[in-house]
């Protein structure tokens, strides 16, 4: 039985991918990007997620932990993350009644995930929706994927996969007859930039754009307007540029915003871009106006 690692799944999506849809979130990405507003996708592992604001101080999951993992404060508790493996006993969680410590992760088939998927069918055909795979990376996990792709096709529910593009071309090439839509990152074009906001060089993730350009698939960009980083003169000219050279004229700008940072703390993470403004200094009117590009959905 083919299983795959999420992290969340959420109904009546309205913003990734035409009509009504089922998100799909896997857990898992090669890339670090410092503005990531769900760094519970970075790992491929189970979390411990600890939410501060809903501890009772009631020290139950002090008193379990086999790995002296969590202090007591005056109000709450201190978890080490470091310390803390996320055992199998899995004790903390089962202690805690204030859903105060949360598990972020989990394991499912293929077989239950479609059934969760097709229960919005009804959507997906009054609204021209589907089911768009997000995360995360989903081609990281590309036999899980591969698998229920085939499972949506025969259904026949229109699929879309959110990719940062970081992964083999035989992987890429394996999965691009099951896919309808591809909503395709395209954050920075200099090389040195790339690798310093992300983590990775970006040589793999333009040559897979590149290749899928010749795929007649329906590709729409998808844009992170960060202050500063992305939405530079140069850095936007670039994009353009490469859009224009491949013959790619639909993008979604996503304007920054810090609404994922909290999370950061709850997973024991450090978020690296505090200070930046909340809006992108980039006009995004004069984005919407240039030639040859249309803004979907």
């Amino acid at each position: 039985m083919q299983q795959g690692r999420l992290f969340d799944i959420q109904h009546f999506g309205v913003h990734d991918g035409p009509g009504i849809r089922t998100l799909v979130f896997f857990k898992g990405c090669p890339l670090r990007c410092l503005w990531c507003c769900n760094p519970e996708s970075h790992s491929p592992d189970e979390q411990i997620r600890y939410v501060d604001f809903k501890c009772k101080a009631c020290f139950q999951c002090v008193n379990v932990c086999p790995y002296q993992g969590i202090t007591p404060l005056d109000e709450s508790v201190k978890i080490d993350f470091v310390q803390c493996t996320t055992c199998l006993k899995k004790s903390c969680l089962d202690a805690c009644n204030h859903g105060t410590l949360n598990l972020t992760g989990y394991t499912i088939s293929a077989e239950k995930l479609i059934k969760i998927i097709g229960k919005d069918s009804a959507f997906y055909r009054n609204s021209g929706g589907g089911v768009t795979f997000t995360g995360g990376e989903p081609l990281s996990q590309p036999e899980f994927l591969g698998k229920i792709l085939r499972k949506c096709k025969k259904a026949g529910i229109h699929t879309a996969i959110e990719t940062c593009g970081y992964c083999s071309q035989a992987v890429l090439k394996e999965i691009i007859p099951l896919v309808d839509l591809f909503l395709f990152d395209i954050k920075i074009i200099d090389p040195e930039k790339h690798r310093k906001y992300t983590g990775k060089s970006n040589q793999l993730i333009l040559e897979n754009l590149t290749y899928l350009s010749t795929q007649k698939k329906r590709i729409i960009i998808r844009f992170p307007l960060i202050p500063g980083i992305t939405d530079t003169d140069q850095n936007i000219n670039d994009v353009i540029l490469l859009l224009k050279k491949l013959g790619l004229v639909e993008i979604d700008l996503e304007p920054y915003h810090g609404l994922g940072i909290a999370k950061y703390e709850e997973l024991g993470m450090e978020y690296l871009l505090h200070g930046i403004a909340g809006d992108s200094g980039y006009p995004i009117d004069r984005l919407r106006q240039i030639e040859d590009f249309f803004i979907p959905f």
